[in-house]
């Protein structure tokens, strides 16, 4: 019972620190922390993938 509670504990951890990691990679590239780190508690990795995949955002001059 004690190890399914340690692993799982690391397991949220890891979860959220690569959410808090997505968030920087997303406001790096102009985008938003937040939504990214919500985006990322949900989708874990997979929005990590897609977050470097993705290019900065066009934005018009002026």
């Amino acid at each position: 019972m004690n190890e399914t509670v340690v692993v799982s504990s690391g397991y949220v951890v890891g979860w959220g620190t690569l959410a808090l990691i997505n968030a920087g990679l997303a406001q790096g590239k102009n985008r938003s922390g937040l939504a990214w780190f919500l985006l990322s508690l949900l989708l874990g990795p997979i929005a990590t993938l897609v977050l470097v995949l993705l290019g900065k955002p066009n934005r018009p001059f002026g």
